[in-house]
């Protein structure tokens, strides 16, 4: 069933709601007042001055939301204040909460074209993969508002974590008895956790790396990997058949 022209309109105006900036509520917050101007100083003297008559308020101020469930740190994204963003993340703010149609601070920095803000967030572990009820990541809203730059950061930013999973998805398969369940021996097993300690090296070690870089990265990781998980999808009956087919992974990984 399609919607009428008019019920298409109302979709979009509702959705720009949780896209767009509003202030009119600084003026009884001053936790929102003092972010939106990019005051570390004020925000960090709200949640640690104990004689401040708004300390006790700071927690309040950070659960108030607006008409689109939006706390005061989606305005502080939108404005682009990374350095308050990254102050009240030492304060244990949720930095991953998201408005009722699954929009997350990712998603307004994106739509505002906040590049620094998005490294922020993605440096403190923002949920790059996360949806809005469109099935829409952050990605997706930077190339909608032609945010070009915040595009390539982002697409950059889940290839480097798509090969962080899936080092962590390998490590955690192989050091599992109840999936290994006897399938490998221990050179399949430390072929495998040399290989990813090797990836997790480069991670650390690797000066500006290119998305293509983490891409050629975790599909030399899955080359190494595929003889190993030919195994474990393999009925155990079946091992020494597969072994004769693949031969020695271990000559994979020299």
């Amino acid at each position: 069933m399609e919607l009428g022209k008019g019920a298409v309109d109302l979709v979009e105006e509702s959705e720009n709601k949780d896209l767009e900036l509003q202030e009119d509520s600084a003026d009884f917050n001053p936790l929102l007042k003092a972010a939106l101007i990019g005051d570390t100083e004020e925000v960090q003297h709200i949640f640690e001055d104990s004689e401040d008559p708004d300390n006790d308020k700071a927690t309040e101020f950070l659960k108030v939301t607006d008409v689109v469930g939006r706390s005061l740190l989606y305005t502080t994204c939108m404005s682009g204040q990374s350095d308050v963003i990254r102050t009240m993340a030492r304060y244990g703010v949720d930095l991953k909460e998201t408005t009722v149609r699954g929009y997350t601070l990712l998603h307004c920095a994106a739509a505002w074209g906040q590049l620094e803000t998005l490294r922020t967030l993605i440096e403190l572990e923002a949920d790059i993969y996360a949806t809005t009820f469109r099935g829409e990541k952050a990605r997706d809203i930077a190339y909608r508002y032609n945010k070009t730059e915040c595009v390539e950061f982002l697409d950059w930013a889940e290839a480097k974590q798509n090969l962080r999973n899936f080092i962590s998805q390998i490590q955690a398969t192989i050091t599992d008895p109840e999936k290994v369940q006897g399938r490998l021996n221990k050179e399949d097993k430390n072929t495998s956790l040399k290989a990813c300690q090797a990836k997790s090296d480069w991670l650390e070690s690797i000066k500006e790396p290119t998305m293509e870089d983490f891409l050629d990265q975790k599909q030399q990781l899955e080359e190494i990997m595929l003889p190993i998980f030919t195994k474990l999808a393999t009925p155990r009956g079946q091992d020494s058949v597969v072994n004769k087919k693949i031969g020695n992974p271990s000559e994979i990984y020299k």
